[in-house]
């Protein structure tokens, strides 16, 4: 080891290399066999971190042996077979070890000088997605971090090519199921809350198209400036799609900016029954998905789309002096242009690495599983005294409901337990239970145990 340039010998570096690999092997093959994850104590594990740095280079060991202890045993497994919260993540580890080539290499994938070929892959990467979305030639956009940077950045380019810089009375109409990234992201658009229509979902959780044609019209005859509608391909609660054609004839209608937030859903498109539920995704004019969660990939991945591209670089692309040389050639494409990144890394590496590697009819016969399951456990709850299902397995969502639940005491007994993970959410007014299930390592086994699990809880006598 060189202390002076921050350097290990080629010997030194395989040796800490093999380790890493060991360490994510072990876990990659014995995470059905591990807790689902912990949630760890502030007060334990604040102060146990909370040390000066060391003056000299410490063994090894003792660095592994704190990952050991505080770091990892204290997280969530979000990739466990029997981890049904919130929206899983399920990498696989050749997105795993794509991640670890691009941040060997130290890509920078912000502009075409710095970074040629990644931005090529990264533009051909993009491109399946376009077309797996329907969305025409003109369409393109950018690897961004998740949902909440996809959402953002479509937005505020919507707002840039319909308002400029004039929001003065501008509307923009959503559901309450909408995820609430969306709101944060017109916040910092500019959007004030009493330009924001949050319109209370019909009994199957999806905007009314009747209701939203009503408010608009209502804002038009008060003077003001419907602008955008955020339509949801794919809830986080339910899984719910909103009626995608009608609202994009709607928006037609009215000139209004129709934005998808497909960060949950819009990846199952791929596979033959998600491409029918997802009819009416390639009218949009701006769409969110994740790869990190329905295609399989270690966060961070999400993704942005524009209808016309062009859009995205007329709203963000500034030119300083300092990027003369980046911007000379007109034909190269430099990412930095289209979004709010300028130092960006090479995301797109693990899901065309993972697509070569499996081949796309294995991702579609992965998210197909993931429709199946929640299938399956909608069918087991069937059967089981007490329980009542609230909305029926959608999109690889199912919730339910048993009147003796103690949500908050059911949780806790989750994460004590280790065994599984669901979380709960409220539709209506009413708290129920929801399982998502599109990690494909899930197995039939695992759904039934688990909600044997759960109804023990629920009914200890």
């Amino acid at each position: 080891m060189n202390k002076d340039t921050l350097e290990l010998s080629p010997g030194e570096m395989r040796a800490l290399g093999y380790r890493v690999v060991d360490l994510l092997t072990d876990h990659f093959a014995r995470l059905p066999e591990k807790r689902v994850g912990s949630k760890g104590d502030p007060a334990v594990l604040r102060p146990a971190l909370l040390v000066d740095p060391p003056a000299g280079p410490q063994p090894p060991d003792e660095i592994f042996a704190t990952l050991d202890r505080l770091i990892f045993p204290n997280m969530m497994n979000v990739g466990h077979p029997r981890h049904f919260a919130f929206v899983p993540v399920p990498s696989n580890f050749v997105s795993v070890m794509a991640d670890a080539l691009a941040s060997g290499f130290n890509v920078f994938a912000g502009s075409w000088l710095a970074g040629s070929g990644p931005i090529a892959m990264e533009l051909a990467a993009v491109d399946w997605i376009r077309q797996w979305c329907g969305l025409p030639e003109t369409a393109g956009g950018l690897f961004v971090s998740g949902g909440s940077m996809a959402n953002l950045t479509a937005l505020v380019a919507a707002r840039h090519a319909r308002l400029g810089s004039n929001i003065t009375g501008a509307t923009v109409y959503y559901s309450d199921q909408t995820h609430y990234c969306v709101e944060r992201a017109l916040r910092v658009a500019g959007f004030a809350p009493d330009q924001l229509r949050k319109i209370t979902s019909d009994a199957q959780f999806r905007l009314p198209l009747d209701e939203l044609a009503r408010r608009i019209a209502a804002d038009k005859a008060a003077g003001l400036r419907p602008f955008a509608v955020v339509a949801n391909a794919g809830t986080t609660s339910t899984g719910s799609i909103d009626p995608l054609p009608e609202i994009a004839a709607l928006c037609r209608e009215h000139d209004l900016w129709f934005h998808v937030d497909g960060a949950y859903g819009a990846s199952a498109v791929l596979c033959g029954r998600g491409k029918a539920l997802l009819k009416g995704l390639e009218l949009a004019d701006s769409l969110s998905l994740d790869p990190h969660k329905w295609l399989f990939q270690s966060m961070e991945c999400g993704c942005v789309l524009l209808r016309d591209a062009a859009i995205l670089k007329s709203a963000y692309r500034i030119m300083p002096e300092y990027m003369i040389d980046v911007h000379r050639n007109l034909t190269e494409v430099h990412p930095c242009d289209y979004g709010i990144q300028l130092t960006r890394g090479f995301r797109a590496l693990k899901l065309w690495m993972s697509v070569q590697y499996f081949g796309l009819d294995a991702f579609r016969a992965a998210i197909d599983r993931g429709f199946a399951l929640a299938e399956w456990a909608e069918a087991k709850l069937r059967q089981m005294p007490g329980w009542e299902i609230v909305t029926p397995a959608h999109m690889g969502i199912v919730t339910f409901h048993h009147p003796r639940a103690d949500y908050a005491q059911l949780h806790q007994a989750m994460l004590e337990d280790g065994f599984a993970l669901a979380t709960s959410t409220v539709l209506k007014g009413r708290t129920v239970l929801r399982f998502c299930t599109i990690n494909p390592r899930t197995t039939e086994a695992d759904i039934g145990e688990t909600l044997d699990r759960i109804d023990a809880l629920v009914r200890p006598d």
